[in-house]
């Protein structure tokens, strides 16, 4: 059976403790629309990593992978900057 959770939130450039929707996700995507950038985490990655794409402007894409204070899965749902 399929889960899916859709949120959106206001960030704080800190870390966000815990969005729990539930159940342990399988793939986690983040958009930070005003700051031009996204990531993912999916399963199989370790914790506190996700790819993490920035758009530079001028038509140039940045991708990174981050392998610190990224996503951290749990039970119930995930952590950033954890």
């Amino acid at each position: 059976m399929a889960q899916l959770s859709i949120g959106s939130m206001d960030g704080t450039g800190g870390a966000i403790v815990q969005h729990k929707p539930g159940f342990r996700p399988k793939l986690v995507k983040l958009y930070n629309v005003e700051g031009g950038c996204s990531a993912v985490w999916m399963e199989g990655m370790a914790d506190g990593s996700m790819l993490k794409t920035v758009d530079s402007g001028a038509g140039a894409t940045d991708l990174s992978v981050v392998t610190s204070n990224g996503i951290t899965i749990g039970n119930q749902g995930f952590a950033l900057g954890a």
